[in-house]
């Protein structure tokens, strides 16, 4: 089943100012946060963020905060039980998460998402652990829990659907961009 632009909402998990410099490739994890939250806007996608106890971590990195159109600050690793689900757009039952920590926040609320029956989809290339293995470890689980894996180009191309999208070309200006 391909993943539907208009069933789709973007859930940018935990990327703050001062768990990211801990982030095994924190580089390439922001700069694919960024993209598919640039994506997500041309396609006008909605992105919610969350945030993990912060005034302890820190607010968001300034890349991504300005595509969040709205923040939930949590103190459970699933921001389910923060209001995570009260916040999402009815009629969009398909959860596209990305960022921190793999095997913590992002599993965790991944897994209740699946509990309360959403379609959820982890963006391999745009998540991150502190340690490689243990994300790695958080995403078999994740499938073998129902988690679809993907990567940021995989779900660009699924949300255009067609090289005749009126949005094509400036998306895959984006997706061109390593």
């Amino acid at each position: 089943m391909l993943i539907d632009q208009d069933s789709s909402t973007l859930v940018l998990v935990d990327l703050q100012q001062r768990l990211m410099p801990s982030i095994h490739q924190a580089n390439s994890v922001i700069n694919q946060c960024v993209r598919i939250s640039e994506i997500a806007k041309i396609l006008e996608i909605p992105i919610i963020g969350t945030q993990q106890s912060p005034k302890k971590i820190g607010p968001y990195i300034e890349e991504v905060s300005r595509y969040c159109e709205k923040t939930i600050q949590k103190e459970h690793f699933n921001a389910c039980f923060d209001g995570l689900i009260g916040s999402l757009p009815l009629n969009r039952p398909e959860i596209i998460l990305a960022g921190c920590e793999t095997h913590i926040c992002v599993m965790q609320t991944a897994l209740g998402l699946i509990d309360a029956d959403y379609s959820v989809t982890i963006i391999v290339d745009a998540v991150g652990s502190r340690n490689a293995f243990d994300g790695d470890i958080a995403l078999k689980r994740l499938e073998k829990s129902g988690a679809i894996l993907s990567t940021a180009e995989m779900i660009s191309y699924e949300w255009l659907r067609s090289a005749k999208n009126k949005s094509f070309k400036e998306v895959l200006g984006l997706v061109k961009v390593k």
